[in-house]
């Protein structure tokens, strides 16, 4: 069979999958003779949603055959495994699954035509569920402890329900993937399996001069006396497609998608999407390129600029801040992976607090209550003396100097929760106060990490990550984001 006939095949099955007709897409998928990983997987899928467990098995072993690398068919076989009551295989899965994440928080796959995200804190979720089928309920209790350091703020309460259920050496639900979200083909491929009219129908034309006997495309114009200087403006903007834009970053391309520019680039809009992903036309080439690096640009004749735009510090966006323990470092190999592991394992606590927005610290195993208030009053950016921590949310347990500390981590298998309360700031320390910064640019978040936000937006200062990020909150969500984009509110 043809590439174009497994694409025509695989988007009439998509079509079907769209308008609910299941049956009918797994039939035209099975009729594919050679299909790839993305269309094995896609049968996997939607035979696992019939039920049909040793089908799905066979389809995610074809899929991990033809591409071994590929992380939510693992994810997909370990749910099948789960399902038939094989938790040891269903453990051996969701192992490999986290491994192709390489220490990463998520792996998108938008760009291959999934439209799902794949977290590795649900990973570690679903081994943790495994393990505790099997009665390893230690191992399941270190599983949900690493999945904090992996975990966003949509999906703490998972792992925060699960942990609490280990504890009690009680089961709890698995973390499965939305069946019926499909590989889709590439659009553009798509798009070229309609045929088109490039000659178009003939059209009479005729010379308005009637000395005029020139034959060809198009007759001669008539003679003016006087040349225009220019074309007028709303000619030469309907000669232009899409939205003008400047490139304010260098974006380089990691799939054939996406199109390279650099900073000064004159873009044109086709469409932007809701995921930040921007349609562009750049020197007659279409593409796609974050909307983030791109600055809206109104033209006039000449194609000189209407309003003068501020310049940003930079047209080189900051480095991104270094991931520490699993959430902000960038991948390193594998045996500093494992020993990362390890010492979180063993010599880490970690401390989940909540407050006005929750956020978590580690501290070394045995730490002291001056340790402790320490870090959480220097994360809020107040004086120890003002925060009091508590056991519960309404203060009766508070803790201070002469509490134990050794106690307390050892009953929570350290991993504890505290809320946290502060007194109201004199008046005579200002220096105490909370900072408050606001918006120059908007900035749309890129990654789970990220604090989005108008142009405008008021954003309370928490700590600075460094020279060129700082850590935020504003609209009830806590994230870092690049210093350029903000300034110090005037104290008046």
């Amino acid at each position: 069979m043809s590439f174009l006939d497994t694409l025509r095949q695989w988007d009439d099955a998509i079509t079907c999958v769209d308008r609910s007709d299941l049956t009918e897409a797994l039939r035209i998928f099975l009729d594919i003779q050679e299909p790839n990983s993305k269309i094995c997987f896609n049968i996997g899928c939607l035979q696992l949603l019939n039920q049909n467990l040793d089908a799905a098995e066979k389809a995610f072993d074809c899929s991990i055959c033809k591409d071994e690398h590929l992380a939510v068919a693992f994810f997909q076989r370990g749910i099948t495994f789960y399902k038939q009551n094989r938790y040891e295989e269903s453990v051996g899965d969701f192992h490999l699954a986290f491994k192709a994440l390489r220490g990463n928080q998520l792996i998108d796959y938008k760009a291959l035509g999934l439209r799902y995200k794949l977290y590795a804190c649900e990973v570690l979720h679903n081994m943790a569920l495994a393990e505790a089928h099997l009665g390893q309920w230690e191992k399941a209790q270190k599983n949900l402890a690493k999945a904090l350091e992996y975990k966003t703020d949509a999906k703490l309460s998972i792992i925060d329900r699960a942990m609490q259920s280990t504890l009690k050496q009680k089961l709890f639900k698995a973390v499965e993937f939305p069946s019926a979200v499909l590989f889709r083909p590439n659009k553009h491929y798509v798009a070229e399996l309609e045929k088109k009219d490039y000659l178009g129908k003939a059209k009479v034309v005729a010379s308005v001069v009637p000395q005029d006997h020139f034959s060809g495309f198009a007759p001669l114009q008539p003679h003016v006396e006087q040349e225009p200087s220019g074309p007028k403006e709303p000619e030469v903007l309907r000669a232009l497609e899409g939205d003008p834009h400047i490139v304010r970053y260098e974006f380089i391309p990691e799939t054939s998608d996406e199109l390279a520019v650099v900073p000064g680039n004159i873009v044109f809009v086709l469409q932007k999407g809701s995921d930040n992903w921007a349609s562009v036309l750049f020197n007659g080439r279409k593409g796609l390129v974050p909307y983030n690096y791109l600055e809206h640009l109104e033209m006039s004749l000449g194609g000189q600029q209407k309003n003068q735009l501020i310049e940003p510090p930079s047209r080189v966006p900051p480095t991104r801040p270094e991931r520490k323990q699993g959430l902000l470092r960038g991948e390193s190999s594998s045996q500093d992976f494992q020993q990362r592991e390890a010492q979180t394992a063993d010599n880490l606590c970690i401390v989940k607090v909540y407050y006005k927005f929750n956020f978590a610290v580690s501290l070394a195993s045995g730490s002291t209550y001056k340790t402790l208030i320490e870090k959480i009053s220097k994360k809020l950016n107040r004086s120890p003396s003002s925060v009091t921590l508590s056991l519960a949310s309404d203060a009766t347990s508070a803790l201070n100097d002469n509490t134990d500390m050794e106690s307390i981590w050892s009953a929570q298998n350290k991993h504890i929760t505290l809320w946290c309360h502060t007194k109201e700031q004199p008046a005579e320390n200002p220096q105490n106060n909370e900072t408050v910064l606001v918006a120059l640019h908007s900035y749309e978040s890129t990654n789970p990490e990220d604090l989005g936000f108008n142009q405008g937006d008021k954003i309370t200062f928490i700590s600075k990550i460094n020279q060129d990020w700082l850590e935020g909150h504003s609209n009830g969500n806590t994230g870092i984001f690049p210093a350029s984009f903000v300034e110090k509110v005037n104290d008046q």
